[in-house]
């Protein structure tokens, strides 16, 4: 598995496993998490994510229960975790609304929280979640700062946010950003236009995509589903691993953001690999993905 250099010191897998269902699963025991992981090492993808709000606050307790029972594992993977989102359930039940809360305060208890709840003395990659409206850009960046110079976290990045919030944010802060966590997939491709991907592209930041296979869309995408399913039934693998070798494909060096709790199919993440891709089915896929041809 290709890998994606964050920092001189951080490296990431290319595809990344996905934790925000973990605690959908109905066997949430910590062998089984742990199955999970080692599916994932023994492909070479040693990247997880996480974040807070996840499971609502649960998801990183049952990573961290794995941990706890088997410590070996935390020194084979990389750990992403992301903080600012606050809402009304789990251990913010008494927040009266949703927000995001990117204050120095709250970016620093939630730290905290997630090295306690993962087991870990540190989280590889941090993530601001969501842009925050009322973000006060001296006093998160300086929070982030800090907790890069502290150890406890090795970089950070952000998720969701438009080339000007990560330009505001970076520009009070010493640290680099060294990630994107952004929608990115055939059926959501905007990014690939709208100058979201070539604004970290330029400034030589890891785009990192979510929902790479559309969230179930893709069963009703008619021609593009064909196609993909043919191009998978030719690599002997299915249109799932087409669609992320699509990806792959990008010299931005996309790193996709895969989950699924079914140990079968993590066992076969890395088919992608075996899925041949040039210039030309990569446009072909894209062309049948906008419903007419590039102008």
């Amino acid at each position: 598995m290709d890998r994606s250099d964050l920092t001189p010191d951080l490296s990431l897998s290319r595809i990344v496993y996905g934790m925000w269902r973990l605690g959908d699963d109905a066997d949430t025991s910590p062998a089984h998490v742990q199955a999970k992981v080692e599916a994932c090492l023994a492909q070479g993808i040693t990247t997880m994510d996480q974040a807070d709000i996840y499971g609502g606050y649960t998801a990183e307790d049952i990573l961290g229960d794995a941990l706890r029972a088997a410590p070996g594992l935390r020194d084979q993977i990389e750990i992403v975790t992301k903080c600012d989102i606050v809402a009304p359930v789990g251990r913010h039940a008494g927040a009266r609304v949703k927000y995001y809360d990117t204050s120095s305060a709250h970016i620093t208890a939630s730290v905290e929280a997630s090295l306690k709840a993962m087991a870990t003395d540190w989280i590889d990659l941090l993530l601001i979640h969501r842009p925050d409206p009322l973000i006060n850009p001296d006093e998160t960046g300086a929070a982030l700062d800090r907790l890069v110079d502290s150890g406890k976290v090795r970089a950070v990045g952000v998720s969701n946010f438009r080339p000007w919030d990560t330009d505001l944010l970076q520009s009070r802060m010493d640290a680099p950003l060294t990630c994107n966590q952004i929608e990115l997939s055939l059926m959501a491709h905007e990014a690939l236009v709208n100058g979201d991907l070539a604004h970290l592209h330029q400034h030589r930041i890891a785009p990192m995509a979510w929902s790479p296979l559309a969230g179930g869309k893709m069963a009703g995408a008619g021609a593009l589903r064909e196609k993909l399913d043919a191009l998978g039934a030719a690599a002997d693998t299915d249109w799932s691993a087409v669609a992320i070798a699509w990806l792959l494909h990008h010299p931005a060096g996309i790193l996709p953001v895969l989950g699924t709790n079914n140990l079968d199919r993590i066992a076969r993440i890395s088919d992608v690999l075996r899925v041949p891709m040039d210039r030309q089915t990569w446009y072909e896929l894209y062309t049948l993905a906008l419903g007419r041809e590039v102008a």
